[in-house]
């Protein structure tokens, strides 16, 4: 997941959502894995990984923001998104396949919550989405130890609609599954996507809109304590984004 990767990624899903042309997305990859997660050079060139000063911060406070941004258009696209997985599907990619529709995966893939293992809060959805599809108790020790998720593991949490053997058999199932759903009225399709959506507990995507937008105000209350000269300091209590006028 490389700068292009994510330009690139947010210029499509906002050209398929504005020319309702396309019934469904299929998201699959190639090779042994779907994918590593965030490429190094995300934080490098004009953007750097630097926390020590207010403009390090706000520039990473807006890069998070923007990927939130994008996996937030896949999540709310007005057709249904499937994803097809093979091997490793890791940190960065974690956060992009919760905010799919439908999952399916091969036998040997696994999911990791990588962020926590190199230091890193998972910033960009999957602690917000993931606790709507397994229980919490799970979310927090994969969260916690960056265990990885194999794919029976997963298909029994519900994180996974079905495992297949070959990831043949499996990019074939999904593009039925497509083939099936396009068949169907598209506007019946972006109208069940949205009740469904709306319905999910824990408060669907108001809920996950204000937890992206609490760890947002943490940041941004970061950056204030570097500019104030208070860096170090512990901070003021935290409000609610729905409490805050």
């Amino acid at each position: 997941m490389n700068p292009t990767f994510w330009r690139e990624l947010d210029d499509v899903l906002t050209h398929l959502h504005k020319a309702g042309a396309a019934r469904v997305l299929v998201i699959s990859s190639t090779g042994k894995h779907f994918s590593a997660g965030m490429a190094l050079e995300t934080f490098g060139g004009d953007i750097a990984m630097d926390d020590q000063s207010p403009e390090g911060r706000a520039a990473i406070f807006d890069m998070l923001t923007d990927m939130q941004a994008t996996f937030t258009k896949l999540e709310t696209l007005r057709i249904p998104v499937i994803a097809a997985i093979q091997g490793g599907c890791i940190g960065g990619a974690v956060d992009m396949v919760t905010a799919c529709c439908l999952r399916y995966a091969t036998a040997d893939a696994f999911f990791c919550i990588q962020e926590i293992n190199i230091g890193m809060v998972a910033d960009v959805g999957t602690l917000q989405r993931l606790p709507k599809l397994v229980p919490l108790a799970v979310v927090k020790e994969l969260a916690y130890t960056g265990r990885r998720l194999p794919a029976q593991k997963a298909l029994g949490y519900g994180l996974v609609n079905e495992v297949f053997d070959t990831p043949e058999a499996m990019l074939a199932a999904a593009l039925q599954c497509a083939r099936e759903i396009a068949a169907k009225p598209p506007v019946a399709i972006w109208g069940t996507k949205q009740a469904i959506h709306y319905a999910r507990p824990f408060g669907g995507r108001c809920a996950q809109t204000n937890g992206l937008a609490a760890r947002r105000n943490l940041e941004q209350r970061a950056c204030a304590r570097v500019r104030d000269g208070d860096e170090g300091k512990a901070p003021g209590p935290l409000r609610h984004p729905a409490a805050t006028p």
